[in-house]
């Protein structure tokens, strides 16, 4: 593959994510408004300006300091320009929530405005939860005895609902050009994979909706701007003015909420048809590659017109900052794309850097999608509600990428669904594959030159199946995000919907494809 062509896709992610930026966003209320929330302590309006996260600082042992910058895609100044004192500026979520073990050196992050209301009981005043102390290790397949089948099956509780996704998106994805409305709509038509992104989506619209949305009261004279204008919260039509279990299904709240898991779909599948192209991959999902049955142009074509759909359809869900979120993840599917092509050697052997480079090409995308589904359904950003949601994207994505990694060394190509060992390949080094350079420091050359010379990848092979370490503490590292999504999940009042997210967590890492 040229690096023109590379480049090219690149440029036209970016494109598509900052033509869904705003320009004037995203308003909040005056700097000097107080405001307070019944129960628990709201964020202040200063809080809710989010801070961007340019790079951070990591104290070894030696007490030096070494700075870490973030993939850059556009520069600190380009950036600047295009925020005002009222436009949101979103922290990545790994410099909100905990990205490795303490054992590996990790660190819950400071207290900030996206993860400041984190209590446990808060949203469970008087509400019974049967499963608050739910650990993954107490249940087959992870050690334990019980039975996760005995929660609600994630996939069955919404299929009937998501029965007529395929039809719906393929409709929404038409086009007046033969070629490239059926390579846009090849993924949709064959009904491939089970839609585990709209699913959580629509599982997790449920599970907000059970949760009455915290209340926050303006202290100051001027009480007449109501707090979903400055809270990122949707404006909520509905009987009773508030959102519930009662009343969710079949609203104008849940059919925007059904349709940003349709938005949702239609960008992972864009970045599915790109990434194949960049990598000259044959087959996707059991199936032949839309580049392979078309060709590169058309593929790319494809990829460039789901974006261009995806950013009418987000707009059209009339509020601001559920764009500037959705329009982020974008960008961060951009990041992750730089990040695994220019990271320096020296940061291939770190777990931080593959774990980063995850974020922004698996999790932020799931991330943002929950907390997005929160402010549908009236929650405010800095929310009990909404944080829990996309720290539980955010950890159950890294699990689940993590959890692909491993089985990309211990399943066949034909369960995958796509080529085994295909990071290797792309001269990526994975999970695995870092634990095993620490085992064996013959490896990290290899790792760091991203096995290009001949004999590289069969001797690293060798070296991740002799391991009698390695493969465990990928898997370790996949069980710790899970549960630490499953600990965010509880902070919501029992529901099904709810229940059926831990189900669906469980499943995230014991799934052999």
């Amino acid at each position: 593959m040229k690096e023109t062509t590379r480049a090219q896709i690149s440029r036209c992610l970016l494109l598509v994510a900052f033509s869904l930026v705003p320009s004037h966003g995203f308003t909040f209320p005056r700097s000097d408004l107080a405001v307070q929330r019944t129960q628990l302590n709201a964020p202040s309006v200063s809080q809710l300006q989010m801070a961007s996260v340019a790079k951070d600082t990591d104290t070894k042992a030696t007490g030096k300091q070494k700075t870490r910058y973030n993939p850059v895609v556009v520069s600190a100044e380009a950036e600047a320009l295009s925020h005002s004192e009222t436009t949101m500026k979103l922290t990545p979520s790994y410099a909100l929530f905990q990205i490795l073990t303490k054992e590996e050196g990790g660190s819950v992050p400071e207290t900030s405005e996206g993860n400041a209301l984190r209590d446990d009981t808060a949203l469970k005043v008087g509400k019974e939860d049967t499963l608050a102390d739910f650990k993954l290790s107490e249940y087959k397949g992870l050690g334990g005895t019980k039975n996760i089948e005995d929660l609600p099956d994630p996939f069955k509780m919404v299929e009937k609902e998501l029965q007529p996704f395929s039809d719906s998106i393929k409709e929404l994805v038409s086009t007046d050009q033969p070629i490239l409305s059926m390579a846009a709509k090849h993924f949709f038509e064959k009904r491939h994979g089970k839609r585990f992104r709209p699913t959580i989506v629509q599982l997790m619209a449920k599970s907000v909706a059970a949760a009455t949305p915290e209340k926050f009261v303006a202290e100051d004279t001027d009480n007449s701007i109501p707090g979903w204008e400055w809270s990122g919260a949707s404006d909520v039509e509905i009987e009773g003015g508030v959102v519930s279990s009662d009343n969710h299904q079949g609203s104008e709240v849940w059919r925007r909420q059904a349709q940003l898991g349709q938005i949702v779909e239609m960008i992972h599948v864009a970045s599915l048809i790109h990434d194949d192209v960049l990598d000259e991959a044959d087959t996707r999902r059991g199936g032949e590659a839309v580049h392979k049955i078309y060709s590169n142009k058309v593929a790319v074509l494809a990829g460039d017109y789901l974006l261009a759909r995806a950013s009418l359809l987000l707009a059209r869900l009339e509020n601001t900052a559920v764009v500037q979120i959705m329009a982020t993840a974008l960008e961060s599917l951009v990041a992750g794309e730089i990040m695994q092509l220019k990271s320096a050697p020296e940061t291939l052997l770190e777990m931080e850097t593959y774990l980063r480079k995850s974020y922004y090409k698996t999790a932020s995308l799931i991330c943002y999608a929950c907390r997005s589904t929160a402010l549908l359904g009236g929650h405010a950003y800095g929310s009990t509600v909404a944080t829990a949601c996309e720290e539980f994207g955010f950890h159950l994505g890294l699990a689940y990428q993590i959890q692909d990694d491993i089985l990309d060394f211990t399943a066949a190509a034909n369960v995958l669904g796509k080529p085994a060992l295909a990071d290797m390949d792309l001269g990526l080094s994975t999970a695995p594959i870092l634990y095993a350079a620490q085992e064996y420091p013959k490896l990290r050359p290899l790792v760091m030159r991203r096995f290009k010379k001949k004999g590289d990848k069969q001797t690293a092979l060798e070296a991740l199946y002799k391991s009698d370490t390695a493969m465990d503490k990928a898997k370790e590292l996949a069980k710790f995000h899970a549960q630490r999504a499953i600990d965010a999940l509880l902070r919501l009042p029992q529901s099904e919907s709810r229940d059926a997210l831990l189900r669906l967590t469980h499943t995230v890492i014991t799934r052999k494809k």
